[in-house]
Formats: structure tokens, sequence, C-alpha cells
């Protein structure tokens, strides 16, 4: 989702907004797994498996360190069986919600996470917790996984949400593609229990890092065939990509390669100047695991925002990436658009029209989406946001149409940027990001340009007459097999 980013874990672009956390501690590469403070999340060694086995007991032994008191632990329940879930009817009452206090301050008491029923499991927004280790200790906030519970009434759940009325054909089309290709809450499942699961064993290495389910899959506008976007998070400070990140990575790839070989398929570090580890897990979901991006979590929970505040956005959102893909202009390697910009492209024009359907959420609600906001508040903040009623009834398929004409024949790109932070096309900067570039896409957090992967001017040629050809066909027709056949994108998913 965020393949372009240069500036994972670069403070956000304006001064005043430097990252002052010191919520994580700086960790060596080096320290031994069983070097763990009192107030680090302790996890039991966890081994996947691909085939039913009995659930395994695992007893944690208290340990000493220096004049701090032994750190509690107890019996807990784990089990991975694959594709299937543990019921949760077989498992103890105390074992199904365990939220035990230390009675001394200096004493955590240490419980393991054990996976809901499918029926039962939500990422954001819901109304249960996503599990992870819990841990209260003096000094530091409730360490919650990396999808935190978001316990949430104002947002629906996914499958409850209200869609809108489709009441012209090209509506009904666009709104039957999102219902056959939208991600479904079991795909997101799959993707947050290998995320759960393997956050576990990262921990063992990097006590208090929290690996992050961020990108598509969590933004709302992921599709049945979205990889799954991890951020290993080490720190909550700038780190140098080329050399800490890879090096981290490292351990990660070579943890895969073999511990977790019985379940991860293929783990590749790819030395780019983003470095990536791109896997496979047995259930046949892609992923790929970066470090530290710190804005790529933060933006994941804006964009999750704007598409939720309105039923329109969603299947608006994948129409287009669809069409995208399908007319080869969606692929940053080769120098066109990647689906990031592509989103915030559809949002942007969304606050755009003369009745807008969309606000700047960091406008109107800055103190939620404040980029020095801890990490373990991030998920917290957009629960206050209310739906946006907009006095703008146009359907899906005007709005569709409406899309590409308004980058075919109306937005200016030579000398204006895109901007979802400010709702409006605003002056390009001058700075050397911006020069040569032909589409500017400015990131909502850091203001950099998510769009530089289009630097030639034949492709920003056939981008352009693509959006153009769109808008001819879909004004003609009214009818989207003419741009997307539906059939072969519904296959697809």
């Amino acid at each position: 989702m965020f393949p372009n980013s240069s500036n994972l874990g670069r403070p956000p672009f304006s001064p005043k907004h430097q990252q002052q956390s010191t919520f994580f501690t700086k960790i060596p590469l080096n320290i031994p797994p069983t070097l763990l403070s009192h107030q680090q999340i302790i996890v039991p060694p966890f081994h996947f498996r691909t085939t039913p086995a009995v659930t395994p007991v695992v007893t944690l032994q208290p340990m000493t360190y220096g004049s701090v008191s032994p750190v509690s632990t107890s019996d807990a329940l784990t089990s991975f069986q694959g594709r299937k879930r543990q019921s949760q009817q077989s498992l103890p009452d105390d074992a199904k919600r365990q939220r035990i206090h230390s009675r001394d301050s200096d004493t955590a008491v240490v419980t393991q996470a054990v996976p809901l029923p499918e029926e039962h499991r939500r990422s954001f927004p819901a109304s249960v917790s996503v599990l992870s280790p819990v841990l209260h200790a003096r000094g530091s906030p409730a360490l919650i996984g990396c999808v935190p519970p978001l316990q949430d009434t104002l947002f629906l759940d996914p499958t409850e949400t209200r869609l809108p009325v489709a009441n012209d054909e090209l509506s009904r089309q666009v709104l039957e593609l999102f219902q056959a290709c939208r991600q479904q809450d079991s795909d997101l499942d799959r993707k947050e229990l290998c995320r759960t699961e393997l956050q576990r064993e990262i921990q063992l290495i990097f006590p208090q890092s929290r690996l992050f389910l961020v990108g598509s899959s969590l933004n709302g506008f992921g599709t049945r065939t979205s990889d799954g976007d991890l951020c290993l998070v080490v720190k909550e400070e700038p780190m140098n990509q080329k050399t800490e990140a890879r090096r981290i990575l490292s351990i990660v790839q070579k943890l895969f390669s073999t511990k977790l070989c019985n379940y991860i398929e293929r783990p590749q570090l790819i030395r780019a100047k983003v470095p990536i580890v791109k896997f496979r897990d047995k259930v046949n979901v892609d992923f790929d695991l970066n470090v530290n991006n710190v804005i790529g979590i933060r933006n994941t929970f804006l964009l999750r925002t704007y598409a939720f505040i309105e039923n329109r956005v969603r299947p608006l959102v994948l129409v287009v990436k669809k069409w995208a893909n399908f007319r080869e202009i969606n692929d940053a390697s080769r120098g066109t658009l990647n689906s990031y910009s592509l989103v915030l492209m559809v949002l942007h024009y969304l606050q755009t029209l003369p009745e807008p359907i969309l606000p700047s959420l960091q406008k109107n609600y800055p103190e939620c989406f404040d980029p020095t906001m801890q990490l373990y508040l991030v998920h917290q903040a957009p629960r206050t946001i209310p739906p946006y009623i907009s006095k703008n009834g146009s359907s899906l398929g005007d709005l569709l149409i409406g899309f590409f004409k308004y980058y075919a024949t109306e937005f200016d790109w030579s000398h204006k940027m895109i901007s979802v932070r400010e709702a409006k096309a605003i002056a390009r900067p001058d700075g050397i990001e911006w020069r040569n570039k032909f589409i500017c896409v400015e990131e909502p957090f850091d203001g950099t340009n998510t769009a530089r992967a289009v630097h030639e001017k034949q492709k920003f040629d056939m981008i352009r007459d693509e959006f153009a050809q769109a808008w001819r066909l879909l004004q003609d027709k009214k009818d989207l097999n003419c741009i997307l056949p539906l059939k072969a994108a519904k296959q697809k998913r």
C-alpha cells in the first residue's frame, strides 16, 4: 500500500510536529530473548502448526532481575492449527479472557491471548477486542497488540454498513462489483491471525516491538486478493532504512526461514531503498513486512475513517482501483500510479465537488490525527468522529463519471498538487522532490509526493489519456463494461 515510501520512520513535514515519543526505547539487536525487563511484553514460545495438534500448556517460571520484583506468570493455553480455529466452548472461562492486575506495582502479571471464534473476531471498527498479550505496569500504558481493541459504537461493522442506493444501471454495476470483490471478514481474520502469531515470535527477539497490520487490509479499501502489509515497529523514532532496518529485517527473515519454515513460504529480503521481507503463509496470503513505517500506521487509520464516514466512498475507490489495474496504470515499479495515490485522488475529488461529499478530517479534527500522538492511541481517536452528512445526492454512477472528467479536463497538473489534508488543490512546492514530477499527490502526514514514480512524460500522457477515454466512454454509454469487463473483474476479485 505504501510502495514508494522512502520516508519510513521520518518525522512529519512540519518542524513543530517532530516526534517526541519515548514510548519505545532503543533495542539493541543482539539482546538475548531471555533478558526481558519487568515492563516488557513476555510471551511463551509459540510454534506454528499446519495440522491439528494437542494444545500445549506453557508455564513461564518467575525470573528476578536485580532489585526488581519477579515477573509473575500464569498458565496459558495457546493454539494455532492452520485454517481451523479452536472452539471457544472448549476453553475454560478463565482462558477466554484474562485480565489480571498485579497487586504490587513492580510486578506485572502476563497473560496469554486465546483466539476468538471467527464470528466474534473483528478488526476495525468493532465492539470486541482483537487479541494480543496484555501488560499492565507502572509507568507504561496497557500494551495491546497491533490492532488494538476498537470498541467503536459510531462506526458500523463493514458487513452491517448500509450501502448506497443504486437507481441507475451504472450505479448498480459499481455496487455489484464492490460487493463481489471487497475484502470479507474471513479474509481479514486470516491476516490478523497470522499477524498475531508472528508478533508473538518476533517479540521473543525484540521484546518491545509490535507488529501492525496496515494498508488496504485494514483501511477499508482492500479487496479479496489484497496483500497483507505489515509494519514492525521497534521504536517510535527515525530509523536508517539502509542499515538498521535492513539488519532487523535480516533477523526476521532468518526467523521465518528456520523456526517458522513450516508455516511461512519463500521469505525474501528485498534490499531496496525501503527494504521489506516478502513472504506467503500456508493459507496463500502474500505479505510485505517493513520496519518503522510510523507514517503508514497513522495513515491507515486516517483512510479508514474516510472509508466509513460516507457510504459512497469505498465502492467508488474499489472500482477506480480495479479500472487502473485493468488499464495497467497501477504499478509504481513501472512508472505509473500506486494504489495509495489512487485512493488519495478519489478522496480529493470527493472533497472538491461544489457540494463536498467528504471534509478534511485533519482540519476538522486535528486532535484526532495529531502526528505527535503515540501509536498506542492512534486507533482510538477516530472513534469520536461522526458520519459525515453531505447535501450532495449524486449517484455512484454520476460520481464515477465526474471523477474521470475532473482529472481528464479540470485538474491543473502543471501547477497544482492534490491535497487531501487541505481538501483542495494547492500550489506545488518548489522543492527538489516536486520538480520534474508530472503527478503530485501530497502524503497527508509528512507532505511527500506519493506519486513520484510518475517521472516520465510518456507515462504521464498515457495515464491522462486513460482518464479522458474512460470519461468519454462512460458519459456516452453509461455502462461500466465499456471501461472494465465486469465478469473478468469479479472472477479476479
